[in-house]
C-alpha cells in the first residue's frame, strides 16, 4: 500500500486527505510546521482562559451557489454536522453579493479543518517543518528541521507557493523552467491579525459583531468574535479580532512584532474608545494572507514529477476563498487517484 504524505494541515490539505481516504488511497500522513491545525483558518485560545477563543485568519465562509457547483455537497455536509451555521450576527460595511450565503463556525474556523482531518484517518504530526525533498530508491525522502527524514511514495504539497519554491533537495531541479515561472507569478497579500481576550463578565458595548473599515491607514476589519459565533456567555470572556490593511501589513512586514502590536492597539483605541483593556493578546503576521494573483488558468494543482508522484496545490492554484481551497483539494485527489 502506497505511503502518502500531505504537507500542510490547512483546508486544502485536510480536505484532500479526507477525499483520498474515501478513494482508498494508501496510508496517509499529514505534516504541518505549526503547533496545530487550521492554516489560514486558525482558531487560537486566550492565554488565561482556553475557553475564550478567536479566529485569527478566515472569519466566515461565503457560499456562492453558481460558483461552487459540484462542491455544494461539502457545504451541505458541514451544515448538517453543525460545523457551520448561518451567520446571523450584525455586520457593518459588508458587501453582500446577491444569492450568496455566509456561514460561521460555532467552534471556530479551525473546527472545519479538524473535521476533515478526522474524516481522513491520517496520522497527523505538528511541528514537522519540511525543508527538503529528494529522490531516494524510487521514493521521496522528505527531511524536516528536527527529526530523521522519512520516505513516501506520494507527496502532496499544500503550503503557500513561495514556501514550495524555498524547498531544498532534488525538488529544486525537478521543477521545469516553465513551471517555475508560473509558480513565481503567484503572489499574496500580507497583513497582521491581533486577537484580544477578556476575562469572564467583561462587557464590550458595540452594536455590531463585525465591522469593515474603509479609508483607515491601519485597520481594515474588527470583529467581536464571540458574538459572531453566537458564543457570548457570562462564564466565558469575550474575544476581539483585528485585521490590518494590506498596506500596513506590507510596510511593517519585517518590523518588531511588539511594536506592531502597540501600533494596532493605538489605532484600535481611537476607533473603539470604549474597548476595555484585554487580559491577554496574540499578534500574528500573515505573510501569505490572501492570493492576489493565482496560477494562470486556475488548474487547481500542478504535477512536478510523475513517478513517484510529487504534486502541489492550494488556493494559489485556484482563487483565495473557502471554495478555492475545496476546488484545489478535489483536483489534487483526482490527480493522485489517476496516477495510481
Amino acid at each position: 500500500m502506497a505511503r502518502v504524505l500531505v504537507v500542510g494541515s490547512g483546508l486544502t490539505g485536510a480536505a484532500c486527505a479526507a477525499l483520498l481516504r474515501c478513494r482508498g488511497v494508501g496510508r496517509l500522513s499529514v505534516w504541518d510546521k505549526a503547533r496545530g491545525a487550521g492554516g489560514r483558518m486558525s482558531t487560537i485560545r486566550g492565554a488565561r482562559d482556553t475557553a475564550c477563543a478567536a479566529d485569527l485568519g478566515a472569519q466566515y465562509v461565503t457560499l456562492e451557489p453558481e460558483r461552487a457547483g459540484p462542491r455544494l455537497s461539502f457545504y451541505e455536509e458541514l451544515l448538517s454536522e453543525g460545523i457551520l451555521q448561518p451567520l446571523s450576527a450584525p455586520v457593518e460595511g459588508m458587501v453582500v453579493k446577491e444569492g450568496s450565503c455566509n456561514y460561521m463556525a460555532p467552534q471556530g474556523m479551525s473546527s472545519v479543518v479538524k473535521y476533515y482531518l478526522k474524516q481522513s484517518g491520517a496520522d497527523v504530526f505538528y511541528e514537522h517543518h519540511v525543508t527538503s525533498i529528494s529522490l531516494q530508491d524510487g521514493k521521496w525522502e522528505v527531511s524536516r528541521k528536527m527529526g530523521p527524514p522519512e520516505q513516501f511514495d506520494i507527496v502532496i504539497l499544500t503550503m503557500p507557493v513561495p514556501q514550495i519554491l524555498q524547498l531544498q533537495g532534488d525538488i529544486a531541479n525537478l521543477i521545469s523552467e516553465s513551471q517555475r515561472q508560473q509558480l513565481e507569478a503567484v503572489s499574496y497579500s500580507s497583513r497582521y491579525a491581533l486577537g484580544l481576550f477578556y476575562e469572564a463578565g467583561r462587557d464590550i458595548d458595540v452594536p455590531w459583531a463585525m465591522r469593515y473599515i474603509s479609508d483607515h491607514p491601519c485597520l481594515r476589519f474588527v470583529a467581536l468574535d464571540s458574538r459572531k459565533r453566537n458564543g457570548e456567555s457570562p462564564e466565558v470572556g469575550p474575544s476581539v479580532v483585528v485585521h490590518t490593511t494590506v498596506m500596513f501589513g506590507s510596510e511593517h512586514l519585517d518590523s518588531d512584532p511588539t511594536e506592531v502590536q502597540q501600533l494596532i492597539l493605538g489605532h484600535l483605541e481611537e476607533l473603539v474608545p470604549s474597548l476595555p483593556k484585554p487580559a491577554s493578546t496574540k499578534c500574528h503576521k500573515w505573510r501569505y494572507s490572501q492570493v492576489v494573483r493565482a496560477m494562470p488558468n486556475c488548474p487547481g494543482q500542478m504535477i512536478l514529477h510523475t513517478q513517484p508522484l510529487l504534486i502541489c496545490g492550494g488556493d494559489g492554484f485556484t482563487h483565495s476563498s473557502f471554495d478555492g481551497c475545496l476546488r484545489s483539494a478535489v483536483s489534487l485527489a483526482e490527480a493522485v487517484k489517476s496516477h495510481l
